[in-house]
């Protein structure tokens, strides 16, 4: 007996001969391609206005420590000296921000083009069931990762580790204070 009060339900038990697992996975990988580029595409269009912000920002600074070092030495010029220092602090920090954005920003980019080629390898027949091709979609993927902790969570999921002990695995080794510069 059908459940009418269910569109899901009732969809899962009637056959529809065009239903494909394949193809609504396909459908749910290019959706999460396009969410990812749009959420991508916003946040870079912000750090960018950011980003020229703080390069005005930081002429702007030069020019008033360098006015503030040709005043008299005097108590206002070392406590101005002292808070144009500190700004400098906060914006060089700011700009560590950016950095850390661009590289959230290049593994993102990573994971849009690593479910682009498996949307299309599973899409294909001729290939979703062929080892070589999921073989090389492997390698097309380990080839993409730039930093080592990227590489080593691929190769532990690789090797049947779960979710949650690279992701612990992680946290761990971003605790240690290690940064990774790319």
């Amino acid at each position: 007996m059908q459940n009418s009060d269910n569109p899901a339900a009732s969809s899962a038990t009637s056959a529809d001969p065009d239903w494909s697992q394949v193809r609504e996975t396909v459908r749910m990988l290019n959706l999460a391609m396009a969410r990812m580029t749009h959420a991508m595409r916003d946040g870079d269009e912000s750090v960018d206005h950011l980003s020229r912000s703080f390069t005005d920002m930081v002429g702007h600074l030069k020019f008033m420590q360098d006015t503030i070092t040709q005043m008299a030495e005097d108590d206002t010029r070392r406590d101005l000296l002292a808070h144009s220092t500190a700004i400098r602090g906060q914006v060089d920090s700011a700009i560590m921000a950016f950095q850390f954005y661009d590289r959230l920003s290049q593994r993102m980019q990573h994971v849009s083009n690593s479910l682009e080629a498996l949307s299309k390898l599973v899409d294909s027949p001729q290939r979703l069931y062929n080892p070589v091709e999921w073989k090389a979609l492997q390698e097309l993927i380990r080839a993409n990762y730039t930093l080592d902790s990227d590489k080593q969570m691929f190769e532990d999921l690789l090797r049947g580790k779960s979710i949650e002990a690279i992701m612990q695995a992680a946290t761990v080794a971003s605790s240690d204070g290690d940064i990774e510069l790319f």
